[in-house]
């Protein structure tokens, strides 16, 4: 009877890259981490070095640039990660500029060999293997083997049981080389200029061994380091719904009223309606009322961050941490990323109700190449949100056309769980305010169209509309009964 082998998996101490990797990185492994100048992989291996290296598992740096290891130092202190009392203690950097500028790719092995032989370390990292590659290429040495080289240097690191890191620029996964065949781990690096941001992506092409998660996965190079925004985890078997549903008020009782009681626990809302109507004040209230109930929340803001002049008790609640703001300014902000930055805060908060004010605002916060599937990036957030039990209320901006009914250009109402409308309309040279609930799904709500009026108390519902308003159909005029009508020509 034969025994699985089990493969420890390193934790790269990079937040996110151990979830896109499938658990960790493969202890013992060869690895590449690949990409065009620029895009963060030099980093990115001295953020793994340090998070792993110890007295006890040391590591080793191999540089084979053109420049010191004390130029490269210089700018990776920069970073919070960087721990210079690890430097010649746990970590030790060799220069092996003057063996690879030679191009003779057996006194590189041997210089490599001899060094690990020396210090016996647990982390191997080479930077960069592509000018050992380039070297080589450029000698007339009939005994430079560069398969045979890359094959050696992958089975002795194996035999020294040794996790190995080459670094190298590669501009293409269509290069042909031997290390993408004979390597365990392919880490891609990826980055693109986009009008005023800067967009990167990893891709992990290979890892030997374990299920990594498929795809381009967004990163950001900050203070702290590289993050990686992996894509948040949704349960995959959805809870049943309760019944009685379990109802949330929204502070307006007229509100819920129409609703049939309240919003239900856990649901997706959409709110729309054009420019003051009113969006905005509904989702601060309905954060104030869960604050009322003892209930924290989140809100995402991309247009106006809420101010005193503007909500002075949605102000206080962020003051006060009741509820958590998320208001990146990032212009190359990511669908990932903000979901990320929800889900940290409703874990910090413990919160049940978050607001994402407003969803077209927040297409124009992305950068440009989020853009092209809004639709089904939204799809994957509000999943992810209600996957985590809270009920979330997005606001969206509604053309009012008075001919036809739509509730965003997204095409997101089938996302949601409800919908709530706002429109205007028109009496006596006046423009008045109405509402209506839409949809909630597996549950009765009022079918009324509502009057509404915004005073400084907030939201005040009315009666119902009186006559034969819709919300389809043209200007109202007034009969001389004194209803209110459409003036549509088929009415």
């Amino acid at each position: 009877m034969s025994t699985k082998v089990t493969i420890n998996r390193l934790a790269t101490g990079v937040p996110g890259l151990d979830e896109v990797l499938g658990g960790g990185l493969p202890e013992f492994s060869f690895n590449l981490i690949a990409g065009p100048p620029g895009c963060g992989k030099t980093t990115l291996a001295h953020q793994m070095m340090f998070a792993l290296a110890t007295p006890e598992r040391p590591a080793l740096f191999f540089t084979v640039l053109g420049e010191p290891p004390l130029k490269m130092l210089r700018y990776q202190q920069q970073f919070d990660f960087f721990d210079s009392e690890a430097i010649n203690q746990s970590i030790r950097y060799i220069n092996l500029a003057d063996d690879t500028l030679a191009g003779d790719l057996d006194e590189v092995l041997r210089r490599i060999v001899s060094e690990v032989e020396a210090h016996s370390p647990s982390l191997v990292f080479v930077d960069s293997f592509r000018s050992v590659v380039l070297a080589s290429q450029t000698q007339d040495n009939p005994n430079n083997n560069l398969p045979q080289f890359v094959q050696q240097l992958g089975m002795l690191m194996t035999t020294w049981q040794a996790t190995t890191f080459l670094i190298g620029e590669y501009f293409t996964e269509t290069d042909t080389n031997p290390i993408f065949t004979v390597a365990d781990g392919l880490i891609w690096l990826r980055q693109s200029v986009q009008r005023n941001s800067m967009v990167r992506k990893m891709e992990i092409m290979k890892m030997r061994g374990q299920p990594t998660l498929p795809g381009l996965h967004t990163f950001r190079i900050a203070t702290s380091g590289i993050k990686v925004f992996a894509p948040a985890t949704l349960n995959s078997v959805e809870a049943p719904l309760e019944f009685p549903i379990k109802r949330l008020k929204m502070g307006v009782p007229q509100l819920d009223d129409m609703l049939g009681g309240g919003l239900p626990r856990g649901y997706s809302l959409l709110v729309a309606g054009p420019s003051g109507s009113g969006k905005s004040i509904l989702a601060a209230t309905f954060l104030a009322e869960g604050a009322r109930n003892g209930e924290t929340g989140v809100i995402a803001v991309f247009e106006q961050r809420p101010n005193h002049s503007q909500n002075a008790t949605l102000a206080g609640l962020i003051k006060s941490d009741q509820v958590g703001l998320v208001d990146s300014r990032a212009p190359d902000l990511s669908i990932d990323e903000t979901v990320q930055l929800l889900l940290s805060e409703i874990s910090r908060l413990k919160a049940t109700r978050v607001v994402i004010d407003s969803l077209s605002g927040f297409e124009l916060a992305l950068a440009p190449t989020f853009r092209e599937d809004f639709r089904e990036s939204l799809s994957r957030m509000v999943t992810a949100l209600t996957s985590a039990g809270v009920s979330v209320l997005m606001t969206s901006e509604l053309e009012d056309r008075y001919t036809d009914l739509r509730f965003s250009p997204y095409g997101t109402a089938f996302l949601t769980d409800a919908i709530i409308v706002q429109r205007y309309i028109e009496v006596e040279s006046r423009l008045l305010r109405i509402m209506a609930v839409v949809k909630v799904r597996a549950s009765a709500h009022s079918d009324e169209l509502r009057l509404y009026r915004i005073d400084n108390n907030g939201l005040q519902i009315g009666e119902m509309l009186p006559g034969r308003e819709g919300l389809l159909g043209g200007r109202p005029t007034k009969q001389s009964s004194g209803a209110v009508r459409t003036g549509d020509k088929n009415d």
